[in-house]
C-alpha cells in the first residue's frame, strides 16, 4: 500500500508539470487556433536560463526562477511576432511547418550555445520532505511544490480569464475573431498576451521538470512537450480544466505503468490510452464539439 501511494503521489507530481505545460498548448490553440509545437523547447530554454543564473552566476533560486519566467515570456512574444503573426491568414499546414521549424531552431541554437553534453541541474526547490504513514512514504519538496504550483496556476488562470477585461477579450477572440475585431478588441495584442502567458508557464514548468529530473540538454523539452500536448488533447484541447485533468491522468498512468508493468512500455501505454479515449470521445474528456461555419 505504501509503495502504491508513493508511485501515485509521484505520478500526480509529474502530471502537475504536464498540466502546466499543457495549459500553454491549450491556451494558444483555444485562442489563436494553432498548435505551437515549439512550446516544449521554450521549456528547455527556461531551464537553461535558470541553470545559468543559479549555477554560473550564483544568484538565489528565486532570482533564477523569475529570470526563467521573464526570459520565456519575452521569447514567446518574439516567436509569435516574428514567426506566427505574418502567417495569421495562412493555412494550418503552413503554421504547423513553421512551428516545427521554430522548434528545431531552438534545439539547435541550444546545442551550439551549450554543447551536446548534458548539464546536471541543481534543484531550485529547497523545501524539506514530508513523511507520512509512520515513515513509510516520503514526499519530496519538489513534489509538494509541483502539485501546489499547478493548483495555484489553474486557479489564477481561471480567475484571470473570467474576471479581467483581458481575459474576456481572450474568450471573445476564441469564440469569433471577426466579431471580436468589430467590437474593438485588438486581436493581435490578445494573441501576443496569450503567447506571453503560455510561455511564462513554460518557464515555471522547465524549472519544476529539471528540479525533479536533474538532467538538462537541448532535448530536455522535446518528450515532455509531446506528452503535455497529448495531455491537452486527452482533456480536450482548448479547455483549461481539461488540460489540468489530462496532465494529471497522464502523469499517474505513466508512473504506475513504469512501476507495475514496464518502464520501457510506459510511453506506449500512455499514448494507447489517448487513442482509446479519442475513439470513445473524439473531443477529449472535456472538449466541446464545435460547429464549423460554411
Amino acid at each position: 500500500m505504501s509503495s502504491f501511494l508513493s508511485y501515485l503521489i509521484s505520478g500526480i507530481s509529474l502530471g502537475s508539470v504536464y498540466a502546466i505545460i499543457a495549459l500553454g498548448y491549450t491556451m494558444v490553440y483555444g485562442i489563436a487556433k494553432m498548435l505551437n509545437f515549439a512550446h516544449g523547447d521554450i521549456i528547455m530554454v527556461g531551464a537553461y536560463i535558470a541553470f545559468i543564473v543559479f549555477t554560473n552566476m550564483g544568484l538565489p533560486p528565486v532570482v533564477a526562477i523569475l529570470a526563467s519566467v521573464a526570459g520565456c515570456t519575452i521569447l514567446g512574444v518574439l516567436i509569435e511576432r516574428i514567426a506566427y503573426k505574418p502567417l495569421r491568414g495562412a493555412s494550418s499546414l503552413s503554421v504547423l511547418i513553421t512551428a516545427i521549424g521554430v522548434s528545431y531552431f531552438l534545439q539547435n541554437s541550444a546545442l551550439l550555445l551549450f554543447g551536446a553534453d548534458s548539464k546536471t541541474f541543481t534543484s531550485l526547490v529547497n523545501i524539506p520532505s514530508v513523511t507520512i504513514m509512520n515513515g513509510e512514504v516520503i514526499i519530496s519538496g519538489v513534489t509538494i511544490v509541483s502539485i501546489a504550483a499547478s493548483i495555484i496556476v489553474i486557479v489564477l488562470l481561471t480567475l484571470f480569464i473570467n474576471k479581467t477585461k483581458a481575459g474576456q477579450a481572450m474568450l471573445a477572440v476564441s469564440e469569433d475573431t471577426g466579431a471580436a475585431t468589430l467590437m474593438g478588441i485588438d486581436v493581435n495584442k490578445t494573441i501576443a498576451l496569450t503567447f506571453a502567458i503560455g510561455s511564462a508557464l513554460a518557464g515555471v514548468a522547465g524549472v519544476l521538470l529539471c528540479s525533479t529530473y536533474p538532467v538538462l540538454s537541448s532535448q530536455t523539452g522535446a518528450m515532455p512537450g509531446i506528452k503535455a500536448f497529448t495531455a491537452a488533447v486527452f482533456g480536450g484541447i482548448g479547455s483549461i480544466p481539461g488540460a489540468m485533468i489530462g496532465g494529471m491522468v497522464m502523469g499517474v498512468v505513466e508512473n504506475l505503468s513504469k512501476a507495475y508493468i514496464s518502464s520501457q512500455l510506459s510511453d506506449a501505454i500512455v499514448f494507447a490510452l489517448l487513442i482509446i479515449i479519442l475513439l470513445v470521445k473524439p473531443t477529449g474528456l472535456m472538449g466541446k464539439k464545435v460547429q464549423e461555419k460554411v
